[in-house]
Parts: structure tokens; sequence; C-alpha cells
């Protein structure tokens, strides 16, 4: 049996389900459908295919330590993570886990992943990926149609021509979002199938057709993997070679060109979760229709999403067909109608120069995560939770000075030639341009409030000296 690589791609912006997703925690690191994040549930699925090996994930820079915590958290170590400096679409992705593959089996298949997707019924998509593996291995490139349940106009089509072997056919074309009478057109036919961007192909036939078809993209990813620097668990992809890239999906770059694409209709509970709409048709809904998360107080009120962060309460009467979502720093209240709109929401954040798209007002670091309390003209208040081991880098500031304050657990502070530890209640003061560093040695979460006083209070005043995480910014 031809061994199988999954390759996990973790792009993603984090517009479409704002307020929940951001920037910084796009929506394949939550937990939208089930206890694990979509990603998680990602590798979990591909490790379920006979024969594949460990996962390749190619993520943003940005989701570095998102994605290597999320890993270990189900206890997967990853064939490699390799970092994209910046988003140049889906084809020059794989490109770059294909020449990683291919420089040890050129004929190794490669099962492309979105890690954004949930699949409701993984055993008839683990049967679909085994009927694709003989027109795979034998040069083809599969993907893999979504057998449609409605006239839907979000997706992109993929019409079935002849069959190939049982249950492959091959591709007849490829068709875009279609408008309402196109699609309900497609659905009558029984010919078309969506588009689910997931994909099965030998690594050495996709970099063939990137030869033929768009020989500028895989010179620019061969270059960017060649000077590419090992960084603790990651790939580190030169960025000004990977930047010379042209930014192309795989279907425009590669599927609709290529003479061998073939596809597998395959009927899987298949789910993008492209929109709050998608994600209360998958949720669990009560008697009235509501898909209900966190503390919720609901009164005549039906076909709702309910969504509360935290000890925050969100109460209803009399509402009928909507999405509301509430978070410590962000509220959305829209017609399930009109949720594909958020992203408008999202582009006005950036247009006025507001972070609220960026983070959450919980901000997560490969050492643990701050709140952000409290903040004022020349103040601000975090509570900061570090992880069992781990330590902040050796840094100073040039405009604010910090009090800590220990509320639970035991830290280990550096300041300027001093190291001591503190204890739950006691504090120290953290003079402005004092080198400094916090640790905790202890084997319980280190918690603590830090009081920043300052003319200038950014994450930008910080000059890292030393850090074990790789930073510099």
């Amino acid at each position: 049996m031809r061994m199988i690589v999954p390759v996990i791609l973790s792009g993603g912006s984090g517009t479409r389900l704002w307020p929940l997703s951001r920037q910084n925690l796009p929506k394949q690191f939550l937990a939208l459908a089930g206890p694990d994040t979509l990603f998680q549930q990602t590798v979990k699925r591909a490790a379920g295919v006979p024969g594949a090996t460990a996962p390749l994930v190619v993520a943003s820079d940005d989701h570095r330590f998102l994605a290597g915590e999320q890993l270990q958290a189900i206890g997967v170590t990853p064939r490699a993570i390799v970092l994209e400096p910046l988003a140049r679409n889906t084809a020059p992705a794989i490109a770059l886990a294909a020449l990683q593959v291919a420089e040890r089996d050129p004929a190794a298949l490669l099962l492309v992943l979105p890690a954004d997707h949930r699949i409701g019924a993984p055993e008839r998509w683990v049967a679909a990926v085994q009927k694709a593996r003989a027109q795979a291995a034998g040069g083809a490139l599969v993907t893999f149609g979504i057998a449609p349940t409605e006239a839907h106009t979000g997706y992109g089509y993929i019409r079935c021509g002849g069959p190939l072997d049982e249950g492959v056919f091959a591709v007849e074309r490829f068709v875009e979002k279609p408008d309402a009478a196109t699609a309900h057109a497609y659905l009558a036919d029984g010919r078309y199938v969506w588009n689910a961007g997931i994909f099965l192909f030998r690594a050495d036939r996709y970099l063939e057709e990137l030869a033929e078809h768009a020989p500028a993209m895989l010179a620019a990813a061969r270059e960017a993997l060649a000077n590419a620097k090992a960084d603790l668990d990651f790939i580190r992809v030169d960025r000004e070679a990977f930047a010379a890239s042209p930014s192309d999906s795989i279907d425009y770059a590669v599927m609709e060109k290529t003479r061998r694409a073939a596809v597998v209709p395959v009927d899987c509970d298949w789910n993008d979760i492209g929109s709050w709409s998608a994600l209360w048709a998958i949720g669990p809904q009560d008697a009235q229709g509501n898909v209900v998360t966190g503390d919720v107080v609901a009164r005549d009120t039906r076909d709702c999403l309910l969504h509360a962060v935290g000890d925050h309460l969100i109460a209803t009467v009399g509402v009928r067909d909507l999405v509301i979502v509430d978070t410590p720093d962000a509220t959305l209240v829209a017609h399930r109608d009109r949720v594909q709109d958020v992203k408008a929401i999202v582009d006005s954040l950036k247009s006025a120069g507001r972070g609220e798209h960026v983070n959450h007002r919980q901000v997560y670091r490969p050492w643990g995560h701050y709140d952000s309390v409290d903040k004022g003209e020349h103040f601000q208040v975090k509570r900061i939770v570090v992880k069992p081991g781990a330590s902040l880098s050796l840094q100073k500031h040039a405009h604010r000075a910090e009090h800590w304050i220990v509320v639970d657990g035991v830290a280990e502070v550096t300041c300027d030639e001093r190291v001591f530890r503190l204890e739950k209640n006691q504090s120290t003061y953290i003079p402005k341009g004092s080198v400094h560093r916090l640790r905790n040695p202890g084997t319980e979460p280190l918690a603590l409030i830090e009081v920043q006083s300052g003319d200038y209070l950014g994450e930008d005043d910080i000059v890292r000296l030393d850090d074990v995480y790789g930073r510099h910014a």
C-alpha cells in the first residue's frame, strides 16, 4: 500500500465567524463542533486513513504555536510544520508540502485537507479516500466532491464525467459559485457535486503539473524551501522567495488545467462552517430550534444561535432567526440570513484601524496567555497566566514600568541582577528600562496581575534580549 502523507492546510484570516474567530485565532483553532478544535478533528480524521503517516502541516507563521500546542494536546508529533511567511493561497502552500515530501519519496500520495472543515461521517469519507488510491497512485489528481443536499450558491461545483474506476469519475468541468437558478439546475441534473477543496495525488505528479501550468510558482516555492531555516519544531521558508510566488488556488493553477483530474463523490455530512448560519444548522438545536452555548436565558425565542463567552449573560425575549455572539470585547447581532455580511464588519474595523478583528481580549502566547482587564490613558491592567515550566522572554521596556502581584502559583523573577521567587499574595516592581524575565518554575499554572504605567503601553514596546521561542518582536 502506497504511503499517504496528510497535508493539513491551516491558513485563514478569521473573518467569517467574527467575533469568535479573529486573525490571530481563526476558526480552525476553535472547538466549534465538539470538544476538539476543527484543526484537531482534521488531524485525527487523517490518522484514520489506512497507511497514513504523521501529518505535514502548512500554517501561517502567526499561528505556529497554536498549531504546535494543539498537536501536542492530542498526542500527535507532525512530520513537519512548514510556516508560510505570508499568504499565497493554496497552490503555493501545497507546492511547499510536495517539495518537502518528494525529497524522500516522490511517489508518496499527498492527502490535502483544509484544517477548518467538519465531517460528521468520517467512515464514509475514509471509504472515499480508499476508492481514490489506485487512480491517484496511477497519476490522476483526485478531488473529492460532496454530494449536494441543497441548491447552495456559496460553493463551487464539479460536473462528473465518465467513470474511471468504481466510484471514481473523470472531471468534466469545474464551475464557479452559481446563482440560485443555476444551482437548482445543478441539483436536478444529478451529475454535479460541491467542490470541497480536498485532494489526493502523488507529490511528483503535482510538481509536474505545476512545472507545466505555473512554473513561476514552482520556482518560487523551490527557492523558498531551499533557503528555509529550522526553528525549534518549525521549518521557516524564505520570505523573499515565497513572496515572489503568484498567489493562486490549486483549482485555478492546476485542477482546471490538468488533463488528469478525477473526482470521487462522497456523502459524508460535510460542512465547511463558512458562516454562523452554517454553525446553527449543524448545532444541537433545542425544542425551539435554538443553538445555545454559554450563559443564556431565552424566552419566546426561536431558531436563533446564541453564543456567550465567559460569564457574561445573554438574555433574549421575543426574537426569531438571530445570531447573537458575545465575547468580552465585541458582540455581534445579525439576522441569520445576513451573516455572510459579517466580513463587511471586519473590513470596517480594519479601515478604522481598530484591533478587534486581530485579537481577542485574551491573547495567547507560547508561554500561556494574558487578558487585558482594564486600561486608561497611562495605565493598563492585565491578568497573566504562565504554563508550568514556561518563561517569558528576557526583555525591557522603554516607556513603561510594571507592578506584578502573584495570585496563584509561584513566580521566578529576574530583574536586572536579581533573581528571586514570589509566592501567592507577594508582589514586586519592575522599573522602566530594567532587564527582566518572568518564569513559572512550578508544576501548576502561575497567575498574576500586572499593572503597567507609562506614557506608551503598546505591545511593540518590548526589546527581547533572549527568547526560548525564537521571537524577536
